[in-house]
């Protein structure tokens, strides 16, 4: 399998950029994703020239408009740091990238939970980071995590899979598309988009039903903007037990009463948090499998991953 472009503070990585020499190395980050992602590291400080060690630095000021101020000798580096963001980002934008897992409470990476700090030196409002903000900002669609949230089983698998998904549109809307296409794609992530949010499901079905109305542009535009959208929803244990529900529908007429009961079990099971979500979807690919079911066949819902990653062996 092809790997997958993902932007990373290079601090995850093992690289000794920070302000004190160090870094932050990840192994999870290394060793098991680097199975499967391939890495952009960015670091703005070094990037945009500051020496390595350096000394610390915090963002003061307005919270909207913060500065860059290194915390002992009170040097001013946010002119040059937004100059590096600006350059960067245009960079960025002729990079394939399909995520991007930033350093947690960076002044300059951070994408929320960063302390602003007032001109009198008190902790103020939280916000983002220089860099991480504007990374926000010019790239919505684009999936981003921090270091601090990864480790979160939740969040975690939320994020890898909106990775997932965001390469499968990108790699099929790149050249043409078609409403086929979309209505093809659309269809096999129905019951995933289901466990996130039936709500942007139902809106999304409209939008699709209703295609000829828009420019092809426009509604490929707005598809992805509600999708991503509604991805990041968590998919809970209750939604996913609607989804599971559904999808045992499919074998009403084909399973005998005790293999019906078994797949009902299970599935109540997981819903009262006794076993992983792994299980009842292992038993329902088996069943998939051994009836042919050529729509669950296609359905991104029970494969939306590399089952090495094991995202969904939490309880």
């Amino acid at each position: 399998m092809e790997k997958i472009k993902i932007g990373i503070s290079s601090c995850l990585l093992g690289e000794k950029v920070r302000y004190d020499g160090g870094h932050k190395w990840d192994r999870y980050i290394t060793d098991t994703l680097g199975e499967y992602f391939d890495w952009l590291p960015v670091c703005p400080e070094v990037e945009c020239g500051l020496s390595i060690p350096r000394e610390s630095m915090h963002l003061v000021g307005d919270p909207d408009n913060p500065r860059l101020i290194t915390t002992r000798t009170g040097i001013d580096y946010t002119e040059g740091m937004l100059q590096w963001v600006k350059n960067k980002l245009k960079v960025l934008e002729l990079v394939d990238l399909y995520g991007f897992i930033f350093k947690s409470r960076s002044p300059s990476s951070g994408i929320g939970g960063v302390t602003i700090y007032t001109p009198s030196g008190m902790p103020g409002r939280k916000s983002a980071g220089l860099f991480g903000g504007a990374f926000l900002r010019r790239f919505p669609l684009v999936p981003v995590i921090d270091d601090g949230r990864l480790h979160d089983p939740k969040l975690r698998e939320n994020f890898i899979e909106r990775v997932f998904v965001y390469k499968r549109w990108k790699e099929l809307f790149r050249n043409n598309a078609t409403s086929k296409d979309l209505i093809n794609f659309h269809t096999e992530h129905k019951l995933l988009i289901m466990s996130h949010s039936p709500k942007h499901l139902t809106t999304l079905g409209q939008l699709v039903a209703s295609s000829r109305k828009y420019k092809q542009e426009n509604l490929l535009t707005q598809y992805i903007k509600l999708l991503m959208e509604g991805l990041q929803l968590l998919a809970t244990a209750k939604k996913n037990t609607n989804v599971l529900s559904h999808i045992a529908g499919y074998f009403k007429s084909v399973l005998s009463p005790e293999d019906k009961r078994e797949l009902l079990e299970v599935i109540e099971n997981y819903h009262k948090g006794y076993v992983p979500l792994i299980v009842p979807v292992v038993l329902i690919n088996h069943y998939v499998r051994k009836f042919d079911e050529s729509y669950l066949k296609e359905q991104f819902y029970l494969n939306p991953h590399p089952i090495e990653l094991m995202l969904r062996n939490h309880v």
